[in-house]
């Protein structure tokens, strides 16, 4: 197929504040060196920030470096933190733990409540400003490589077909973009990192990628209710103790409230629904007291990558690297990555700067070696290092048991003193289901409509855009699994980690079949992550398709 083609130094695929970050960074030091350098980032987003998630408190080391004169730029850094809580929760009770107790690791200090999609849109801002060409509403389909397996660039996914693939009278071709580097920025499980580790082996020295999926939800609580800068962290109900997770509630902004909830995906009962206890969290005394006579105005889901330092895939590949998410970025105890995001973006950028400018483009091999080298310098890995064996003790201990082990390692980092061993983790988090009769089954309430709510009113403050006659872009290897195997044995457990109602087994008198309702995909990727025999592919739907988050 002919295609139009265009061509960069840099290209970066995805527009998170990795992504954005690597395209101010790489702008500025051309600017500084008085050198051209063209740099396009591209986003399957309808706008910038529409697909962005985060709890969110903001780390400002990085932007510090970045753009040290933020706060004269306007940044959307509205709310310091200036007081934050952490809690054990029973069903009717809760503890919190004295400051003085918790680690100083844990502290939230001289941070941020923010909305990242609101930072996004800021960066793009200050990115667009230097020269950086953004282009929304183009998802990164499929990679380029050369004959000697180097990456040249990716292509654009296509527009205008069909539920059967078929070319409509809308059609509009995918783009080729090609670059002498890419960085690959598109957030945790992402659809090209996937066929790029595959297709160059890049996982062989590493663990198993580790994950959790986080809920998240905006209220607006009465002003009384509100006690700005103030962050509250939680564990304990409704989750098990076999099963990790906790919760977050931010006060931030004009009377607004994130109430957010995480629960790992290396769970092993098929018959618990991640989407009823984030809502049965929210009817626990104390926060019925936080939410009455609030309103809730968003709501969202996303996976997060929370293997750290042991789970990294090779970084580096011929023609790109991996930054933020795609190459799992995020401090788990601290429920951060945006920072560390960020300065690996900024480092990435810095590599590829230096190779395409002042080492040229005719290096043989392509690798950006300076980028591992200087993230292993950086304080990026002193911030996950320190934390490197917390999810590990968590999967194998449980909630309880593992917290408080987790608790001590990280007293003793707090002193630099770092135990000489780093534990692994064992398995993927698909692979950690056991058989639905052999685990037991969890009665949820229905929803009251004031603190809980069911995932049909709550997708609809996702603001989804689908176009709905387009190629279904949650695609199943074996067409017999979902019956044959998911339901037979797990109880079709897609019907309960699903976020958005996207999985449904309808039964027509005796037969059963799996309905996909791909147009309530909020693009979380859980399907892709827990389904226990790795059948669920999930690939970008059309450019601009999927949530369009407020205030998020």
């Amino acid at each position: 197929m002919q295609r139009d083609v265009m061509n960069y130094d840099l290209l970066i695929v995805g527009a998170g504040p990795a992504g954005l970050s690597a395209a101010i960074k790489a702008k500025q030091l051309a600017i500084k060196s008085g050198k051209a350098l063209s740099v396009c980032v591209i986003e399957k987003g309808a706008e910038i920030g529409a697909h962005i998630m985060s709890g969110a408190v903001l780390d400002p080391i990085a932007l510090n470096e970045l753009i040290p004169d933020w706060l004269e730029k306007g940044a959307p850094l509205n709310t310091k933190v200036t007081h934050d809580t952490f809690s054990f929760l029973s069903e009717q009770n809760s503890w919190e733990i004295p400051t003085p107790l918790m680690p100083p690791l844990m502290s939230n200090q001289g941070n941020y409540i923010i909305s990242l999609g609101e930072l996004c849109r800021w960066l793009a801002l200050q990115a667009e400003n230097l020269g950086v060409e953004i282009y929304a509403g183009f998802s990164g389909q499929t990679p380029l490589f050369n004959e000697a397996q180097q990456l040249i660039g990716i292509i654009t996914g296509d527009m205008g077909r069909d539920e059967a693939g078929k070319e409509t009278s809308n059609y509009v071709a995918g783009i080729e973009i090609h670059a002498k580097y890419t960085l690959i920025a598109e957030g945790t499980r992402g659809s090209l990192t996937k066929v790029i580790e595959n297709t160059l082996n890049l996982r062989k020295k590493s663990q198993p990628q580790k994950y959790g999926l986080g809920f998240k939800e905006i209220w607006r609580i009465p002003a009384s209710q509100h006690q700005p800068g103030l962050v509250q962290h939680s564990m304990g109900w409704p989750l098990k103790a076999d099963t990790g997770g906790g919760a977050f509630i931010y006060h931030y902004g004009e009377h607004l409230l994130s109430v957010g909830f995480v629960v790992h995906l290396d769970y092993k009962n098929p018959h618990l629904s991640l989407f009823d206890e984030f809502q049965r969290f929210k009817t626990h005394p104390k926060m019925q007291a936080l939410l009455k006579d609030g309103k809730r105005i968003s709501y969202g889901a996303r996976a997060i990558s929370e293997g750290g330092m042991q789970s990294w895939q090779e970084l580096i590949f011929a023609g790109g690297a991996f930054i933020g998410c795609s190459a799992g970025m995020v401090n788990v105890p601290r429920i951060k990555g945006i920072h560390n995001a960020m300065k690996s973006g900024m480092l990435a950028a810095e590599a590829a700067f230096d190779a395409i400018l002042n080492i040229g483009d005719a290096t043989s091999d392509k690798l950006l070696y300076a980028y591992p080298t200087e993230i292993r310098s950086s304080w990026l890995v002193r911030d996950l290092k320190a934390v490197r064996n917390v999810k590990p003790l968590i999967s194998r201990f449980g909630g309880w048991v593992g917290v408080i082990m987790s608790g001590a390692e990280l007293w003793l980092a707090s002193f630099n003193l770092y135990l000489p061993w780093t534990l692994k983790h064992q398995m993927a988090d698909h692979e950690t289901l056991r058989k639905a009769s052999e685990m037991p089954k969890i009665a949820y309430k229905k929803p009251d409509g004031i603190f809980s709510f069911d995932k049909s009113s709550s997708i609809h403050l996702s603001n989804i855009s689908h176009e709905p006659n387009q190629p279904c872009h949650l695609q199943m290897k074996d067409l017999s699994v979902p019956i044959a195997i998911n339901l037979r044995e797990y109880d079709a457990p897609e019907q309960r980690y699903c976020p958005a109602g996207v999985y449904e087994i309808v039964i027509d008198k005796v037969d059963a079949k799996l309905q996909i309702n791909a147009q309530n995909c909020i693009h979380c990727k859980t399907c892709d992550i827990k389904d226990p025999t790795q059948n669920i592919n999930w690939v970008p739907p059309e450019g601009g398709s999927g949530p369009s988050y407020s205030k998020m």
